[in-house]
């Protein structure tokens, strides 16, 4: 898949079928969410990959827009290691670009998924922490539900020609 095609049709994919997603499939998402860019490349990223269904089925009780989870054969847990970070928040950022860079793997190689927020809800943030045993400082960003989809919704055009400023705000 070519890489503008990737981006103007990835969707978020809220339905999946049951079959599982294999180890090798898995590596290749994480090892295209640690190709991002990071701050001063120091790759904050930690992380937690879960395809235990238990484990899965848990996480709406804590996380209600993570709903799909029961429905998925894996999330993936995407936290930022703040300890010992000399460029402080851009943690943010990083971990940001390597979700972004999983999403766009994943619907590359067939699967679908959705971005489920964590970060900064503090019960979200808790939830996550209890859940998957996070030591303190690693903190949860964002919760992907990915799977083969049982749906795939149709691409939408977002440009916005009032949303761009040239050189300066309204210019």
């Amino acid at each position: 898949m070519e890489t503008l095609d990737a981006i103007m049709t990835r969707r978020s994919v809220r339905r999946f079928t049951g079959r599982p997603v294999d180890d090798a499939t898995v590596r290749s998402l994480l090892e295209a969410a640690m190709q991002a860019p990071s701050a001063a490349n120091e790759q904050p990223w930690q992380f937690i990959v879960i395809d235990d269904r238990a484990a899965l089925d848990a996480i709406p009780s804590f996380s209600p827009y993570a709903v799909w989870a029961k429905g998925a054969p894996l999330g993936v847990l995407v936290c930022g290691d703040t300890r010992d970070l000399p460029f402080g928040d851009f943690w943010i950022q990083d971990c940001s670009a390597a979700i972004e860079n999983l999403l766009l793997a994943a619907h590359a190689l067939g699967l679908g998924g959705v971005w489920t927020g964590v970060y900064p809800l503090q019960d979200r943030i808790d939830g996550f922490v209890r859940h998957c045993r996070l030591p303190d400082g690693v903190v949860p960003l964002g919760f992907l539900v990915l799977g083969h989809p049982a749906e795939i919704p149709a691409p939408q055009a977002r440009y916005r020609e009032d949303r761009v400023h040239r050189n300066a705000w309204g210019a």
